[in-house]
C-alpha cells in the first residue's frame, strides 16, 4: 500500500495525493479554513483504479480532520457519496 502524502504548498489549497513509480497515481484536491476542509475533487489514473487508492486518501482525509478539529465539506462526489453510505462513521467531520 501506498502512502498518501499531503501538500498544501498553495495558502489554503493543496492535495492529498498518491504516487506510484514518482508519477501521481491519484489526488483529493481540498481547501482549508479555519474550521472547515473542503474537498472539491478526487480523481485516481484509469490504469490505478479499483486499488482503493481512493478510500486510502479518504481515511488520511477523514484523519487530519479529526487531528485538526475540522468539519469535512463534501463538495467532492465521491467523498458525498462515501459520507452519505456510512453517516455513523463521518457524522463526527461531516459538515451538513
Amino acid at each position: 500500500m501506498s502512502e498518501v502524502k499531503f501538500d498544501l504548498s498553495n495558502g489554503r489549497r493543496g492535495a492529498f495525493y498518491i504516487e506510484e513509480n514518482h508519477k501521481k497515481a491519484g489526488e483529493m484536491v481540498v481547501g482549508l479554513s479555519e474550521t472547515a476542509l473542503t474537498v472539491y475533487h478526487t480523481e485516481v489514473v484509469p490504469e490505478m483504479e479499483g486499488k482503493g487508492l481512493a478510500k486510502q486518501m479518504l481515511d488520511a482525509m477523514v484523519d487530519y480532520a479529526r487531528t485538526h478539529d475540522l468539519q469535512v465539506v463534501p463538495l467532492c462526489e465521491y467523498v458525498h457519496v462515501q459520507f452519505k453510505r456510512h453517516p455513523d462513521e463521518y457524522k463526527d467531520v461531516w459538515k451538513k
